[in-house]
């Protein structure tokens, strides 16, 4: 009896990374000391004593269920972006820089090359946040999980000067809403997306073409989470001061923007001020689910939102669209008691 024949590959982990680390090597920033392999992940801090009063901030997460579309489509490689995702946006909506990341992916048996991939999606979402992938485990559960299925979570840290951070305080009457667009469902609400398209959650099902879509529809679900960390750097470095921030992920509208909003203002957003991506209205139909649960579950196509001054609207837009992100004006900050009004 040996550990192979228990159910766990040492020889299979060594070769996972082995060929991970292609990806790993382009995250690298010059504050990252030692390579990978090593007990733990080094970052070096000395640039932050530039700063005034220097904050960390941290976030960890994962991508819920939506991995099962993954596994059933095969397509491990973009998956690891959205576990990135939603670390890093949660970081930039509180006004901080993302600098590295450590990933965690459970499995069932490790299959060296569907590791690689999915650390390549994890790569590349650190590129497009440039945080570093500066560690990780890959645990292998025989008899825990099925032989195919898989699990990813993912941590990050970032760090912001006290004085930049985004904390709400500056929330007043009249500040305008910016939202800019998501790719889609991003990484909320599966359960209740694999629920609607139950009868289409095979291989086949999911490589079904519709009009509507303009693409399959796994295509469609399995879009990566957009990641906002460069359009939120380039509304700070035109010189816009963003009062509040709100990222769009679980629990939809009516739980997420209250997190930004102070006591005495509510906001009011239009819902016909930005165009829905047709999968939500799809998903509605199909699933004979009312506009309430919608909006308090799905991002609805908006995926961050962000407060600035009305004179500073068109500035932090014109910054977004600077950094590849499509914004609209999609409400306003009103006087009274704090929530959010959908009309």
């Amino acid at each position: 009896m040996d550990y192979k024949k228990s159910g766990v590959d040492i020889e299979a982990g060594y070769r996972s990374v082995e060929l991970m680390k292609e990806h790993v090597k382009k995250t690298m920033r010059e504050e990252v000391l030692g390579g990978l392999g090593g007990f733990s992940g080094a970052f070096s801090l000395a640039k932050i004593k530039e700063m005034e009063e220097p904050v960390l901030l941290s976030g960890t997460d994962g991508c819920g269920t939506k991995v099962k579309l993954a596994i059933i489509m095969d397509r491990h490689d973009t998956i690891g972006i959205d576990a990135v995702a939603m670390c890093v946006n949660d970081i930039a909506c509180a006004g901080g820089e993302p600098l590295f990341f450590l990933d965690y992916i459970a499995c069932g048996k490790n299959y060296p090359e569907k590791i690689a991939d999915i650390v390549k999606g994890v790569a590349e979402g650190c590129l497009q946040s440039e945080a570093a992938l500066i560690g990780g485990e890959t645990a292998e559960h025989p008899g825990l999980m099925p032989e195919e299925d898989y699990d990813l979570a993912g941590f990050a840290v970032g760090v912001c000067d006290k004085k930049y951070m985004i904390t709400g305080e500056n929330l007043k009457a009249g500040d305008v809403l910016v939202g800019m667009a998501s790719t889609g469902v991003h990484s909320n609400g599966f359960s209740l997306v694999r629920r609607v398209f139950e009868k289409e959650l095979t291989k086949e099902g999911l490589d079904t073409y519709y009009e509507e879509l303009g693409k399959t529809l796994g295509e469609t679900l399995l879009a990566p989470t957009r990641i906002y960390v460069k359009a939120l750097k380039a509304v700070k470095e035109a010189g816009v001061k963003i009062h509040a921030c709100s990222h769009i992920t679980g629990g939809g509208f009516y739980e997420n923007v209250p997190r930004m909003l102070t006591d005495g203002v509510r906001a009011v957003i239009k819902k016909d001020s930005y165009p829905v991506p047709p999968i939500f209205g799809m998903m509605q139909k199909k699933g004979e689910i009312e506009e309430q649960v919608m909006y308090n579950t799905f991002n609805m196509g908006i995926g961050m939102v962000v407060a600035v001054d009305a004179a500073d609207a068109g500035k932090a837009m014109k910054a977004m669209k600077a950094a590849g992100d499509t914004p609209y004006v999609i409400g306003s900050i009103e006087a009274g008691e704090k929530g959010v009004i959908l009309c």
